[in-house]
């Protein structure tokens, strides 16, 4: 099969970013259900959003920021007073193909370059086909199966890798799970499991949004890494996104991390970077 070149041009990463942006509001809204709160908040803002789902939420920030219209900064500064009345810090990722003003206002205006993430990609195309060990069975299933698939996920994010740049941030397990539940209520959201030799062994998810197959997040229990559990859980949902119509795969990994070796050695290529840019209160 002939590997196609993905070339990251503005229109491919205003692509990439909207559906991030779509996936962030659609967790915001599902948070709202399951906690009946009218407090949390998404924003348009220059081309992308401002999302908040309670105090100490993964959803809370800014994304795909600079590729549609210009900055408001007053919208900026209502979202600011938002967090800064909460005393919660408001995080910013900004990607390097954005248009550059972006960065020259957030720095203007107190925000501080903490960190970076790699957003990688994968053309797809009908013909994928998954790869197959025979030890290892992956299996997509429903709300039947979210509460196993929820352990798995949130011990990944309890173990994150150590090789690379380390990530800025981290979460306790009760901030995880919410919005973890959030995520895989959203339209388009898909939970896998995997068993090795018949026992519970990972699990993953895959967002469904526009043609662009999202991966969200992996984890393998630690009695049976380098099995090839998260070859398996790739390659299912790769074949599964084909099949649906997705003509992209996306993942995002800290630079250097074990993650983005991994992924690339199943023919990602790093597409662009994002900045993680943090305003205190």
């Amino acid at each position: 099969m002939v590997t196609i070149m993905l070339f990251a041009d503005q229109k491919l990463a205003a692509r990439i970013e909207s559906a991030d942006c779509r996936l962030l509001t659609d967790s915001v809204a599902a948070a709202a259900r399951r906690r009946e709160s009218s407090e949390f908040f998404v924003r348009e803002l220059a081309g992308g959003v401002a999302t908040y789902a309670g105090a100490g939420s993964p959803v809370n920030k800014l994304a795909g920021l600079g590729f549609g219209e210009p900055m408001d900064e007053e919208e900026l500064a209502w979202v600011e007073r938002a967090f800064a009345d909460r005393g919660l810090p408001l995080q910013a990722e900004v990607a390097n193909l954005a248009d550059p003003s972006i960065c020259a206002t957030l720095t203007r205006r107190g925000y501080v370059l903490q960190n970076f993430e790699n957003v990688l990609g994968r053309a797809l195309s009908k013909s994928q086909v998954g790869h197959k060990e025979a030890s290892i069975e992956v299996s997509l299933g429903g709300p039947e199966i979210h509460q196993d698939w929820l352990d798995i996920i949130v011990s990944g994010f309890a173990s994150p890798d150590t090789q690379g740049v380390p990530s800025h941030e981290s979460f306790p397990r009760e901030l995880i799970e919410g919005p973890m539940s959030d995520m895989a209520a959203t339209s388009g959201f898909r939970r896998y499991l995997a068993h090795h030799e018949g026992v519970l062994a990972g699990g993953a998810g895959l967002r469904l949004s526009d043609g662009v197959a999202q991966l969200c997040g992996a984890a393998t229990l630690p009695a049976h890494r380098r099995r090839g559990v998260q070859t398996a859980l790739l390659s299912k949902r790769l074949a599964d996104a084909a099949h649906e119509g997705c003509d992209i795969a996306i993942v995002t990994t800290q630079p250097g991390s074990k993650s983005q070796e991994n992924v690339q050695r199943q023919g990602f290529e790093l597409l662009y970077t994002r900045a993680i840019l943090v305003k205190e209160t």
